[in-house]
């Protein structure tokens, strides 16, 4: 399948929040009024003006087994969005997918759809609600500036070699020779949903442990994708008669 993708080796990053705060800058969205959480995270969540958040985990006892884990959160622009899915069978292109890079982009349309069912269609817990407008934002993959030929602005700025992005079959490349090295020392180590999504995560250890929807979990519940949808969208098909 042609198009980009993102490769995101989590043993790389420490966590600088460049590419949260570069995600802000590109876009123009303004700063969240956060308070102290208890946690180094912030914002603690995604939101309509927050697109990509740095999350924070401590896992394990204070001594040899602690581990502070990392993750830049953003949408995994799946290769088959079932967000778009659930989308077109009530607004059609109130999602799209660009057609060269693969970017799943919501467009103002999305003012139309119910919040609760793409977000629920959605297997990461991306999409995000703005209260004012109506309209379903998350992660654009920096499209314009990709079908410009730069990087994304997360990656154009990541300092630690976390964040790569290009091609897919390049990507996927790098990402298998690289989970081959990591796995030598961390056996644990999952290259997560390589093959439903573009934007491709290196674990070092068990995915739960970085984020309870850092790895699909539409299997584990015992329902396929399209199963998914067709419970979500019942409703809606119901109430139109």
């Amino acid at each position: 399948m042609p198009g980009k993708t993102f490769f995101v080796d989590l043993s790389r990053c420490t966590a600088c929040r460049g590419c949260q705060v570069a995600c802000k800058q590109w876009k123009q969205l303004p700063a969240e009024q956060t308070k102290n959480t208890g946690s180094h995270q912030n914002p603690p969540d995604l939101s309509a003006i927050t697109l990509k958040v740095v999350r924070f985990k401590e896992v394990g006892n204070r001594g040899d087994d602690f581990k502070w884990l990392f993750l830049p959160d953003q949408c995994r622009h799946c290769v088959d969005a079932p967000c778009k899915d659930a989308g077109d069978g009530i607004v059609k292109d109130a999602i799209t997918q660009d057609k060269e890079t693969g970017a799943i982009i919501f467009t103002e349309k999305t003012k139309g759809l119910p919040f609760d069912t793409i977000k629920g269609a959605c297997p990461y817990d991306i999409p995000r609600l703005d209260a004012k407008t109506k309209v379903i934002s998350k992660c654009d993959m920096c499209n314009d500036r990709v079908l410009a030929g730069q990087l994304p602005a997360c990656v154009k700025t990541c300092p630690t070699g976390a964040m790569n992005f290009g091609e897919r079959e390049e990507m996927l490349a790098m990402a298998k020779k690289r989970f081959e090295e990591i796995k030598k020392t961390r056996p644990k180590a999952v290259l997560v949903d390589y093959d439903q999504v573009r934007v491709v995560f290196l674990t070092e250890y068990a995915p739960n442990l970085y984020h309870k929807t850092l790895m699909s979990d539409a299997e584990p519940r015992g329902l396929t994708r399209f199963a998914v949808l067709d419970k979500l969208l019942a409703p809606l098909r119901q109430a139109r008669g």
